[in-house]
């Protein structure tokens, strides 16, 4: 059995095939992300243009035997490429009748 670790800021809701709610893992209060720079490149029809240089994870704790964690698809990717194995986003989104967020079905791992 694994300890999953959300390091999103929203509770994380699994629902199955069938509709049942599968598990709800509540937020650990540490947020994993990205670190970014932006800088104006441009200006399309009056609208700002950005570069954005994507750098570092932070908040993302090391590797812990039997744990993984569960991040934004953008962190999760990030620390694919920094080797870790460990680190996942949810999958499939499920929205409501008006396109909200309800659940996911699943993990993903980036490859």
């Amino acid at each position: 059995m694994h300890r999953i670790v959300n390091l999103t800021p929203h509770e994380l809701t699994f629902i199955g095939s069938d509709g049942t709610t599968i598990a709800r893992i509540p937020p650990s209060g540490i947020v994993a992300r990205v670190a970014s720079t932006s800088k104006q490149i441009d200006v399309l029809d009056g609208i700002p243009v950005f570069s954005t240089e994507f750098g570092e994870v932070v908040e993302l704790p090391d590797p812990e035997e039997d744990t993984v964690y569960v991040a934004s698809t953008l962190v999760a990717q990030a620390a694919a490429r920094a080797g870790r194995t460990d680190v996942f986003s949810p999958a499939e989104a499920i929205l409501d009748e008006e396109g909200r967020v309800i659940g996911c079905r699943g993990l993903q791992l980036p490859v």
